[in-house]
């Protein structure tokens, strides 16, 4: 078995980083999961949070997700973010546009929660809650980012 596997990360802007990777851990939907070489071949759904890539000599770099997919062989992982960042980039501006849009569309849940059902308005409030948690695991104040009235 290889030692390594090719890692991808694109957003719709940008591809971020294309490295041999030794492992990968990713914020699934399902809960958390490292990918290393050798893995089963699946297709997970990322929530909002960290990225973290570990190369060849087991250092560690790590990117802001705030969501999307992955696609999981023993070779590789491929995962393609809704938007996607470097951990060094994220600034408070950057952050309050990421948590406004999350809490934008928690509201426009909550106001049409007899159309849309229940569910809907909760996996909107998750997603707001998974947005604000990343934020604080970096560092961020999610309480900066306001919706103008």
């Amino acid at each position: 078995m290889a030692d390594t596997m090719q890692f991808d990360l694109v957003s719709p802007e940008r591809s971020l980083v294309s490295v041999p990777a030794r492992e990968v851990r990713l914020p699934g939907t399902d809960g958390d999961l490292t990918a290393m070489p050798g893995h089963a071949s699946t297709i997970v759904t990322l929530r909002p949070g960290m990225v973290t890539v570990i190369d060849a000599q087991g250092n560690a770099t790590e990117f802001a997700v705030t969501g999307g997919f992955a696609e999981i062989t023993g070779e590789s992982v491929s995962l393609l973010a809704e938007r996607g960042h470097a951990r060094a980039e994220i600034t408070q501006d950057i952050y309050n546009e990421m948590v406004l849009d999350a809490r934008r569309a928690h509201r426009s849940a909550e106001t049409r929660r007899e159309t849309v059902g229940d569910e809907v308005v909760a996996a909107a409030a998750k997603l707001l809650g998974d947005m604000e948690a990343l934020g604080t695991h970096i560092g961020l104040d999610p309480n900066q980012a306001t919706i103008p009235d």
